[in-house]
């Protein structure tokens, strides 16, 4: 029978350190003392442990490797989350690899898979669907340390880091009353995604609360082409909405688009917010009032789950919300002479 792979958390439990402390320790990262170095190898090299095999290994340099599998790479919040997931790995003595599921349940199993084969020491995962990601999702947490970012699987027993959705819509929603809009309308993903169903259930709730006019909310992708349609359909059923509250800043950018081509104004004739705080709000004409994530306190909690998952595969299973901020702009303001 072929002997198991020596894995990272191996060294790290007969060297009695953190998996961190033996990354950085065979990558020669500072912040660790020499002795504590010459340990790690030592026990290293008694049980046998070998280069990951993806990139070119500890022994040229590069640290242990840790898997992200995202939905869409493309999307600038998927972007800036790898760059701000990256960045705190780095510091800690990982190499970071990404894998694009491209939104596909079948494209993210065969992702994750080849991160399990390729023996990374941990995985960072966006399911791609809240019920369909189920069985690839549990299957990873089983044999690698594993944390759900910004989307989760329903019912899964996994760590998982994301914003607080519910207070971000509340955010929008008030935002745009006090703006004098009551007549406000949710353009956003539908409920495939965890996301989706969050913001719809946040917003159809604080709707109620707020004793708002109940409107036929829009439910698409997040996708700028979905915000240009989502114009189109609004404007076939009579008078736009006062307002428009978008599931992301891609789709408060497709319809901000849509409604130009169509001669209406933003925010003269309608207000528009987004949601994550990405660059596409600032250069959005006019810039987009948003939600905005706080990207770097995600993805720093994100590698703090993974490391303590990697530390302790027994330590109980955190549901970590972030808080998000509103960021004001001409989506929203007073048109001059106002």
């Amino acid at each position: 029978m072929r002997k198991p792979s020596v894995t990272l958390h191996d060294v790290a439990a007969a060297a009695g350190v953190s998996i961190a402390t033996v990354s950085r320790a065979l990558n020669g990262k500072e912040r660790v003392s020499g002795a504590t170095a010459e340990h790690v190898a030592r026990v290293a090299e008694q049980l046998g442990y070998r280069v990951n095999l993806i990139g070119r290994g500890l022994r040229e340099g590069t640290g242990a490797t840790i898997g992200v599998v995202v939905p869409v790479i493309s999307n600038p919040f998927y972007g800036e989350l790898v760059h701000r997931l990256e960045d705190h790995l780095q510091r800690r003595g990982f190499d970071l690899v990404i894998a694009d599921s491209h939104g596909d349940v079948d494209r993210e199993r065969a992702r994750l898979r080849m991160l399990v084969e390729r023996r990374v020491e941990g995985v960072f995962v966006v399911p791609s669907d809240a019920e369909l990601s189920f069985d690839a999702v549990a299957d990873t947490a089983q044999r690698l340390p594993l944390v759900q970012v910004d989307r989760r699987v329903l019912d899964l027993d996994a760590d998982f880091v994301g914003v607080d959705n519910d207070h971000g819509i509340g955010l929008a929603v008030d935002h745009l009353a006090s703006r004098g809009a009551s007549r406000i309308v949710l353009v956003s993903g539908n409920d495939v995604t965890s996301v989706g169903r969050e913001r719809r259930a946040a917003f159809e709730s604080i709707v109620r609360a707020r004793s708002l006019p109940v409107e036929e909310n829009v439910f698409g992708e997040y996708l700028l082409s979905f915000g240009e349609s989502a114009v189109a359909r609004l404007r076939a059923r009579g008078p736009l909405p006062d307002a428009i509250v978008a599931g992301d800043d891609l789709v408060a950018a497709g319809a901000i688009a849509a409604l130009k081509r169509a001669g209406l104004r933003v925010p003269g004739d309608i207000l528009i917010t987004g949601f994550d705080g990405t660059m596409l709000a600032d250069v959005c004409e006019p810039r987009l009032t948003t939600v905005v994530q706080p990207f770097d306190e995600l993805a720093a909690e994100a590698v703090e789950a993974l490391v303590r998952r990697m530390d302790d595969p027994e330590t109980p299973y955190a549901l970590r919300r972030v808080t998000p901020t509103l960021r004001v702009a001409e989506s929203t303001s007073p048109p001059p002479g106002a």
